[in-house]
């Protein structure tokens, strides 16, 4: 993708894993490369868009070879953002070129916090994290929250980590419901997000009415997603809690169109684009205090709260708040309009794209 943006405009090089735009492998973090780089073409920044195949962040060695061959390609002095999924996990392929390149590195997520790992490979993930944030020239995160942390476990300075907050388009408000309440989860399948202490809340609920939907890719984490089928099953909740696989465009939308209340059980998050997703459509959410969360759902200025956060992996916290809205009009009413009102308040994408123009613009002028 490019386009000119008048005649001194230089592209910036944006290089992202090569499972970007397949709809089997839906994330917050591919959604956001992919807006943010329409974004920047929308607003006059050249963008010349990359994809790397491979396993990331462990690729084999022709993932490794292309991704080198890539880097070289690049002109001295040439500004270049590279998703951390990519870069964070061969500081051998990237460090060499990051002397003479505006090396930029785009962390959605800090490599050893993903669920699963093992305490030996999260700390290698570490080290090799940390040795491609040092020689970058600017990081960038998705929230204030992240640039703390990822500045602070990584011993980076300050002004060298960036946020740029995800944007959010607006959105008709959802219809919902007029029976049982319908929950929607909008997630990959994996420990991280926490379904199946999710679904655990809702056996705590199985006598109250509603329905929840799990969307969301199921590839990730096979042996997670038979786990949850047999929590589904050992909570009795067969037919009620449904696992649809990722959805997108109109599919997706409907989604979001029938839902009463949002769910996110996430062990931790940097931002949980789908959470202002939800809110764009005056949908309220239940969402662990996880990462950046509060920061994306919590108190508005003027008092109002949009949604309900309890501890992370806390399911009967879960079940307690799902309880507590389940039965009691008054808090579903006090949330939904809080919610509809946070939708005009939501950061768009073109904001988003001056805020990461203004980085790369920086490291241009460096």
């Amino acid at each position: 993708m490019s386009a000119e943006g008048g005649p001194s405009a230089r592209p910036v090089h944006v290089v992202m894993p090569g499972d970007v735009g397949d709809p089997r492998s839906v994330s917050g973090g591919n959604n956001y490369d992919l807006r943010i780089c329409r974004e920047l073409v929308a607003a006059g920044t050249p963008v010349h868009q990359r994809v790397v195949g491979g396993t990331w962040p462990r690729p084999g060695r022709a993932a490794r070879d292309e991704l080198g061959a890539l880097l070289a390609e690049l002109p001295d002095g040439a500004v270049a953002l590279i998703d951390g999924l990519v870069a964070c996990g061969v500081p051998d392929v990237v460090v060499p070129h990051a002397g003479r390149l505006r090396l930029a590195v785009l962390v959605h997520l800090p490599l050893a916090d993903e669920t699963g790992l093992g305490p030996s490979e999260a700390a290698e993930l570490e080290h090799l994290e940390r040795r491609t944030l040092h020689a970058a020239a600017a990081v960038v995160v998705t929230s204030d929250w992240a640039a703390r942390e990822v500045a602070a476990r990584h011993g980076l300075e300050a002004a060298r980590v960036h946020s740029v907050l995800p944007g959010t388009d607006p959105a008709p408000l959802a219809r919902g419901t007029d029976g049982a309440p319908r929950l929607l989860c909008v997630a990959a399948l994996t420990p991280r997000k926490g379904q199946d202490l999710l679904v655990d809340a809702l056996g705590g609920v199985r006598g109250l009415p509603w329905t929840c939907e799990l969307t969301g890719p199921l590839d990730r984490a096979p042996g997670f997603v038979a786990e949850v089928r047999r929590r589904i099953a050992a909570n009795r909740l067969t037919g009620r809690v449904q696992l649809t696989g990722p959805r997108q465009g109109g599919e997706l939308a409907a989604a979001y169109d029938s839902a009463d209340l949002f769910v996110l059980a996430s062990h931790t998050e940097t931002y949980g684009m789908v959470l202002t997703e939800a809110l764009a459509r005056g949908i309220p959410v239940l969402a662990t205090e996880a990462g950046a969360v509060p920061l994306t759902v919590g108190t508005a200025p003027d008092g109002s709260v949009p949604g309900i956060l309890v501890p992370p992996r806390d399911s009967a916290a879960l079940t307690a708040a799902l309880r507590g809205w389940l039965e009691d009009p008054g808090i579903r009413s006090h949330l939904t309009t809080s919610a509809r009102g946070r939708r005009a308040k939501l950061q768009g994408w073109a904001e988003s794209s001056r805020q990461l123009a203004r980085v790369l613009e920086r490291l241009r002028l460096e």
